[in-house]
């Protein structure tokens, strides 16, 4: 017999057929985003998994390389990348709200009496990058024009990498997010070890971006922003960041 009316049935049909799961793909840049399955999560898988149930979809996140994450969304393989700049990605498709800002420190080991002073003091310097990251457009003409020696790591665990290179003293400075780096300086038990040596000073915006090879991408873009500004007039955004110590960018 069964058990469901015509009328159950239909709605049953009708929410199943107006879900959807969300494939987000990145690499860890803890807080943004943590390995799947960790607690905390990252602010920014809070946010998507917060905006999107709203919304009845689902979100799917799983880690690969930057790189290759970005490759794949593009060719529509997957939904979106969470913690791009528009440099990373400029066909993809990007939401008005933003979710967070970003500012690139310089690490070098605690000792060194190096410090940022534009960009001739990098000059002669090895300094470790990840592969496929953009770092704002100065940096980014930096790295173009081999003004100074960049170091490219690949993989999932690609700033742990540079690290442990920079501890080694087989690397001078690693340029990476000021918050992600400090965390992941922090994790891996280097906070005596390995220090801030200045900033670039020009803060950017980060966003979760989807492929421009999708159907379903604007429909997503517009659930973001929506959702965003629901998060944020609600308190809930403030409360999330607040887990992480960060406080609202705007």
């Amino acid at each position: 017999m069964n058990k469901f009316s015509p009328l159950l049935s239909l709605l049953l049909f009708s929410f199943l057929a107006n879900s959807a799961t969300v494939s987000i793909r990145s690499d860890e840049w803890f807080p943004m985003n943590a390995a799947p399955g960790a607690t905390p999560a990252g602010y920014m898988i809070d946010f998507a998994n917060e905006i999107f149930t709203a919304a009845g979809h689902q979100i799917e996140y799983k880690m690969m390389p930057w790189e290759r994450a970005v490759d794949q969304v593009r060719e529509g393989n997957f939904d979106c990348v969470i913690g791009a700049y528009t440099d990373d990605a400029p066909d993809f498709i990007f939401p008005k709200e933003s979710w967070g800002t970003d500012v690139s420190s310089f690490y070098v080991k605690a000792g060194d009496s190096w410090r940022f002073d534009g960009d001739a003091s990098l000059k002669g310097k090895k300094i470790g990058i990840i592969s496929g990251y953009s770092y704002g457009d100065k940096i980014d003409s930096l790295i173009e024009s081999k003004h100074a020696s960049f170091k490219a790591a690949t993989g999932n665990d690609a700033l742990e990498k540079n690290f442990k290179k920079l501890n080694a003293g087989r690397l001078d400075i690693v340029i990476e997010s000021q918050a992600v780096g400090a965390a992941k300086v922090s994790e891996m038990g280097l906070s005596e070890n390995i220090v801030s040596g200045g900033e670039d000073g020009n803060p950017t915006p980060l966003f979760i971006a989807c492929s421009p090879n999708k159907a379903s991408s604007q429909e997503y873009i517009d659930i973001v922003d929506k959702g965003t500004k629901q998060l944020r007039e609600s308190g809930k955004l403030q409360q999330i960041l607040s887990v992480y110590g960060l406080s609202d960018w705007k």
